[in-house]
Order: structure tokens, then sequence, then C-alpha cells
């Protein structure tokens, strides 16, 4: 089980950051920061909750593992991945959903900006903002609702 779980976050991971256009390092951040964040993801929840917690856990780590990733601490990424999770399944558009760590002053906002229906599954798109001494980092992902309640980036 654990074998068919690293695969999967892996098969993730090298998806999340095909999708990028940055350079080899931060490639392999993006890498890095999915596993890892499915890694973590996984230890939340049971049943289908460990699955949404896991695909959140890739989502997150596969943004925030990029250039951002190496400012934020593990409780800065766990408040991220929860305000994506809360963002995907809960916030209107253009209503952003809040996180702030009062331990080093970093915060950030996920904003869904579109849903739509692909292949008769619920599909938003989102910006993420995450801000580290005062200076924004925006990314901009797009996840798909799968058939176990699930989001997975497309």
């Amino acid at each position: 089980m654990k074998l068919k779980i690293l695969a999967t976050l892996t098969v993730c991971s090298l998806a999340l950051a095909g999708c990028q256009n940055v350079g080899p390092k931060q490639g392999v951040g993006t890498v890095a920061g999915a596993v890892a964040g499915g890694v973590i993801g996984n230890q939340f929840g049971s049943g289908s909750g460990k699955a949404v917690a896991t695909t959140l856990g890739v989502i997150a780590g596969g943004v925030i593992g990029s250039e951002i990733g190496r400012s934020l601490d593990a409780q800065d990424r766990r408040r991220a991945a929860n305000a994506e999770y809360e963002a995907l399944e809960n916030s209107r558009i253009g209503s952003p959903v809040v996180w702030q760590n009062p331990d080093n002053g970093n915060y950030g906002e996920v904003t869904p900006t579109r849903t739509y229906q692909r292949n008769n599954q619920q599909c938003r798109e989102y910006t993420h903002t995450i801000y580290i001494d005062g200076r924004p980092e925006t990314a901009r992902g797009t996840a798909c609702r799968q058939p176990d309640g699930s989001w997975r980036p497309v």
C-alpha cells in the first residue's frame, strides 16, 4: 500500500512539475515539495479523507516546493495546504481563504478564480499568493474533483 501511495505521489509530482515553466532547480524543488506535501498530507485523515489530504499535500507541496518553499517552515506549509483545500472545497469565486503563521509573520491567501466542468468533473482554477517578509509570490493552479472526492492538480 505504501508503495502504491509513493508511486501515485511521484506521478502527480512529475505531472505538476511538467506544467510549470521553471528552471531545473525550481523544477526539482517543485517535485520534492509535491512528494513531501503528499507524504505529510497522507498522515492526516482516514479512508477518503486520507486521499483528500494526500492530494492536497501534493498540490500545496508542488506550489510551495518551488522558490516560495525555501522560505516557509512546516507550519506555513500546513496552513497553506489547509487554505487551498478550504478554497477548492468551499470558497466562492473571488472570495479568498486567508492563512497566517503568527510565529514568523508569513501569510497568504487562496482565491478560486473559475469553476467549470471537464469530463463530468468539477474543476477549479485558483491563485495562491504567499507573503514572505511582506513580498508577495503568486502561483496559479487548477485542480479537478475526483470520484472519491479528492482534488487532483491538472
